[in-house]
């Protein structure tokens, strides 16, 4: 009994200590600040907006029907200084929505750019291409970030603010062939054998190129950090998803409702508690292989940004077992805890 009582009492120590050091480590974001839930866009004058509110997921009606003013696709593009990059993606991007249509009906789009706090002209590049383009008023909508988030914090206050039946993020470097989302939409349908208000998201992978010259001719160390990751992956319960990090996801619009408002982390490794999340709450998810290539320009900084990855993936996976993080379940006022918390 005595040893039971000296096991059981280094175990609640320990438990304590595991618990305050996550508590330090995790990530807690900050609100928005008023003016980063609006936008600017091109009006039918040709002309830059004035700062117009953007709509919050959490304000959806019961029956998402009678939501005013939806489209069929988002497409949520997270930029920081990406004036080289951002005017080639947005070109493929639009030349796939504009001819796009489901069930012999044009698919209805909306590009929502999230500036994460660029130190250059990208926010402005966005809306002037809008205006060559002579793109309808509100289709392309630039949200500027007063202060950098990180790509995670970027993408979750964009699909938070969305109008899409369907949202999509996808990166502004525009590795991945923007002609896949069709793909991702059919798996997804097909995923949820049509029902569209079922929660579902589809994944594009890279996992069927690990043996292709796109990754083969890849640095040693960027190879190296990529593997490393995977068994971090494996460690911690993520064993089904071949690629958790490519940057282009789909939800449906009740699935993005599940996951964006409870997101923590902010950095390269959002994806995992993505999956986490979806994992939690039974989403279903399904991965699609999707054509991508190289591009040059990553702001990722290899040695630093793996090492913060490493350090959050834990973090991630305990604050969630210890109950740190909430994943909305504990607080299912819903759509108050939404509106309070973003």
């Amino acid at each position: 009994m005595l040893v039971l009582a000296w096991f059981g009492g280094f175990a609640l120590v320990g438990l304590t200590a595991l618990y305050i050091i996550i508590a330090c480590i995790a990530h807690f974001p900050r609100r928005a600040e008023k003016v980063e839930n609006t936008y600017k866009t091109v009006t039918a004058a040709d002309k830059i907006s004035e700062p117009l509110p953007l709509p919050h997921i959490s304000q959806d009606a019961i029956d998402s029907e009678s939501r005013e003013d939806s489209v069929f696709m988002s497409v949520v593009v997270p930029a920081y200084n990406e004036i080289a990059r951002l005017p080639i993606m947005l070109e493929e991007a639009i030349d796939v929505l504009k001819t796009w249509t489901v069930n012999n009906t044009p698919v209805t789009w909306e590009i929502l750019l999230v500036d994460d706090g660029s130190s250059d002209a990208t926010a402005d590049v966005a809306l002037e291409f809008a205006r060559d383009h002579k793109l309808d008023c509100g289709s392309l909508r630039v949200c500027k970030l007063v202060k950098n988030r990180g790509k995670g914090g970027a993408v979750t206050h964009g699909m938070q603010r969305a109008r899409g039946d369907y949202i999509i993020f996808a990166d502004a470097d525009g590795a991945s062939k923007f002609a896949d989302i069709k793909s991702l939409h059919q798996e997804l349908c097909n995923l949820l054998e049509g029902d569209q208000a079922a929660g579902g998201i589809a994944l594009g992978s890279r996992a069927h190129m690990v043996k292709t010259d796109a990754v083969v001719r890849r640095s040693f160390i960027r190879n190296f950090l990529m593997y490393g990751l995977h068994t971090l992956l494996y460690l911690f319960g993520i064993r089904t998803i071949g690629d958790t990090q490519c940057g282009f996801k789909m939800f449906t619009r009740s699935a993005a409702k599940e996951i964006f408002p409870y997101m923590h982390n902010e950095g390269w490794i959002f994806d995992v508690e993505v999956l986490i999340l979806a994992e939690r709450k039974k989403i279903k998810v399904v991965e699609v292989p999707i054509s991508w290539h190289e591009v040059d320009g990553s702001k990722m900084d290899l040695a630093r940004d793996s090492i913060n990855m490493a350090v959050d993936l834990v973090a991630i996976r305990c604050a969630y077992m210890l109950g740190i993080y909430d994943d909305g379940r504990r607080s299912k006022t819903s759509d108050k805890w939404l509106k309070k918390n973003n």
